[in-house]
């Protein structure tokens, strides 16, 4: 999922990746509370480790995430809590990169903030169980973020259009390790902690 720095030449995107990643953090902030702020701190860390174990492919790379838990946590807090995790990893290990933050924080962030925000109401209405809704949040986050990734690099120059098929192909078996591993994260959540998913103590699984 992550574009190294210099893959991206074109300023259109970048301008555009780091304009809706600014909206992003500005929205996620703004529904941010202090009682939730360590919970961020710990979506960032878990997205920090699950993403630093990657496989390269073309210009990008595949790798776990855990950034649809994240977004089933927070909600749209999810995308701040992504960013400082991304900043970490190009600061730290030059693993991505500044220049095409936005656009990373972006491929990241959108799917984790549209996955908790569209399934964690059906989670507190009891529509969806928390580890089933675990599972679609997790595999749903991957399969956008490559969505997100390839179309990036596409829109970037046609010369990465091979490199983004591989990117959405190759996601697929991410996305059902990752929505299994969020499945069980999930349910144990709603176990041990269910207000965190914005459940009442009797509606846990």
């Amino acid at each position: 999922m992550h574009i190294p720095e210099g893959v991206i030449q074109s300023a259109p995107v970048l301008v555009t990746g780091a304009a809706l990643s600014a909206g992003g953090t500005a929205a996620g902030l703004w529904r941010l509370d202090h009682e939730r702020v360590p919970r961020v701190g710990l979506a960032a860390a878990v997205f920090f480790v699950a993403s630093l174990i990657h496989v390269p492919v073309g210009p990008s790379s595949v790798h776990l995430m855990m950034s649809g838990l994240a977004g089933l946590l927070l909600g749209a807090a999810a995308f701040p809590a992504i960013l400082v995790g991304l900043m970490l990893q190009a600061v730290l290990f030059q693993y991505g990169g500044l220049t095409v933050l936005g656009v990373n924080a972006w491929n990241a962030g959108a799917p984790a903030v549209f996955c908790g925000l569209i399934l964690r109401p059906l989670i507190r209405r009891g529509v969806l169980g928390a580890g089933f809704a675990g599972f679609l949040a997790g595999s749903l986050s991957v399969l956008l973020a490559g969505l997100f990734t390839a179309g990036a690099l596409i829109w970037a120059g046609e010369e990465f259009l091979a490199s983004a098929v591989a990117i959405v192909g190759l996601h697929l078996p991410v996305a059902a390790v990752e929505g299994t591993v969020c499945a069980f994260a999930g349910a144990y959540v709603a176990r041990v902690k269910p207000e965190m998913l914005g459940m009442e103590a009797t509606d846990a699984n």
